[in-house]
């Protein structure tokens, strides 16, 4: 069964359900559906077809969510790419997906049309939403409904996602069908969705949360609330305005919103369910996220774009540094990590020592490889196993922690430490609103633990959190050597920690706190 055809079902199923929400636009799932044919036909009428790639350029807006189910519905392959990327970025994208049509929003207009000229696309096929050059979006979504042979093959490519490009260019994951079927019914059974649940739909579009979010909705008759870009006041809001059951985030948003000023004002009893995924969660952040919501499900979903799922771990609470077990269908190992050599799927390190956390892609919601990427490929599959780069260890009980990134680890005076370890115990400190950890050259040590901090008050100190350290427990040899108090510490539009930003000093510093970077 393709997408397409899930969506149809819930259709047939419930057509006067609300379906999805965007400001003041509210449709049902019968309403929403004519529009889709519509868009489906209008795109069509463009040259959009089986097999074609659409790249969007767009905000979580109900017309990017329109733009995917109306690509389903061709059997085109829907390709979103982060509005706030440069110019360069978008060409690359635009060239590599072969792309058909192009669409983008006032937003990403100065981006994208660069990007057009670069890529030297032609107009006729770039459709704008706002205003702007190309074809005008709401002539293509009057378009007379979509009634061309429905795509079947459910290992044909439905979605391609571009990984962030941390380093080197972005890699495309092709997503089929049938894996996508599959992601999405594993995260609606093992984060225990239930029918007409009410999702914020705040996790780009161009994300593989913000995709899980909107199949998972659709396909339980629930709702997806648009919401164009974060902001925790803004959210707090909808979840009381809309009665949200479901917050699917990274740990950011959390940490934004059990922080946020006017908390107590807001209505939260909606939400029945809260997880996390894309990064890791601090300690601290868990206990106060399982105290702002203690009658709701919280998991942690440990996964990627490439394989949905690694492993789920649900009342976190009881294990807050914990990953989890293997999904549903998933095998997971953990071989001895070497970032400089390949290491065989074999190389398994005995329970309870760190090493590189690896995959099987037997799993039904893996992909087959990157787009036109075989180095990429050479890097990371390996004999059946796709290698994470996630540094994780096994304890007895068969639950996987996840220590950070293989590229991350710190080799300081001979002794390994793992960013996260120090930067979860920082977290917990009252002087601390966020925390990054890195390793900065150093003639002596070869590497030094150097801690990048936003403070949350006007005592935080070098000496205050080295006692705190202290006091927690940590190993001596673990402790930052050196500490930056900044502005705010450099994350990615999906709310990852971008480490490569500190490293090439990308960042403000506080120039009133004791820096000794």
């Amino acid at each position: 069964m393709t997408i397409a055809r899930m969506l149809a079902a819930s259709t047939a199923r419930e057509p006067g359900a609300l379906a999805i929400v965007d400001g003041d636009r509210r449709l049902t799932y019968g309403e929403w559906f004519e529009d889709i044919r519509k868009l489906a036909g209008g795109l069509s009428s463009l040259g959009l077809s089986e097999g074609d790639h659409l790249v969007a350029f767009l905000s979580n807006r109900l017309e990017m969510a329109s733009l995917y189910w109306a690509c389903q519905t061709i059997g085109a392959i829907f390709t979103p790419f982060n509005w706030r990327a440069s110019g360069s970025e978008m060409a690359y994208v635009i060239n590599d997906a072969e792309a058909k049509l192009v669409v983008y929003e006032e937003r990403s207009a100065s981006s994208a049309m660069a990007a057009v000229l670069e890529a030297g696309f032609p107009e006729d096929r770039v459709i704008h939403l706002d205003g702007g050059a190309g074809v005008d979006f709401g002539a293509v979504a009057d378009g007379k409904p979509y009634d061309g042979r429905k795509p079947s093959a459910e290992n044909g490519i439905c979605l391609m996602l571009y990984t962030s490009g941390t380093t080197g260019r972005p890699k495309g994951v092709p997503r089929s069908h049938a894996a996508e079927r599959v992601a999405a019914l594993n995260c609606i059974s093992q984060l225990h969705y239930r029918h007409g649940e009410i999702a914020l739909g705040v996790m780009p579009l161009f994300h593989t949360m913000g995709i899980r979010s909107l199949l998972m909705s659709a396909f339980l008759n629930g709702c997806f609330v648009c919401m164009p870009a974060y902001n925790a006041e803004a959210a707090l809001g909808l979840v009381e305005r809309e009665r949200i059951s479901s917050l699917f985030l990274v740990p950011t948003m959390f940490h934004d919103i059990v922080h946020h000023e006017g908390l107590s004002k807001f209505d939260l009893s909606s939400v029945s369910n809260i997880a996390y995924a894309g990064m890791s969660m601090t300690t601290a952040l868990v206990e106060s996220c399982a105290a702002l919501f203690p009658d709701a499900e919280f998991s942690n979903f440990y996964g990627s774009s490439e394989i949905y799922t690694f492993a789920v771990r649900n009342n976190l609470a009881e294990n807050p540094g914990s990953a989890g077990r293997a999904g549903i269908g998933q095998i997971l190992r953990v071989v001895r990590a070497d970032a400089d050599e390949r290491v065989g799927s074999d190389e398994q390190v005995p329970v309870g020592e760190t090493g590189e956390i690896i995959a099987s892609m037997m799993a039904l919601d893996a992909f087959t490889g990157y787009w036109k990427r075989p180095d990429a490929d050479e890097k990371s599959i390996r004999e059946g196993w796709y290698f994470t780069g996630d540094l994780g260890r096994f304890d007895e009980n068969g639950e996987v922690y996840v220590l950070g990134r293989v590229d991350d680890m710190i080799i300081s005076g001979g002794e390994n430490i793992y960013a996260e370890e120090v930067e979860d115990v920082l977290s917990k400190s009252p002087d601390v609103l966020g925390v990054a950890v890195i390793g900065m050259e150093d003639e002596r040590w070869g590497e030094r633990v150097t801690a990048f901090v936003e403070p949350a008050g006007n005592d935080a100190s070098p000496a205050r959190l080295d006692a705190f350290c202290l006091d927690s427990g940590l190993a001596r040899f673990k402790r930052p050597r050196a500490y930056a108090f900044v502005r705010a510490i450099p994350r990615s539009a999906s709310g990852k920690l971008l480490r490569r930003h500190l490293r090439t000093g990308d960042y403000e510093l506080l120039s009133d706190y004791d820096n000794t970077i």
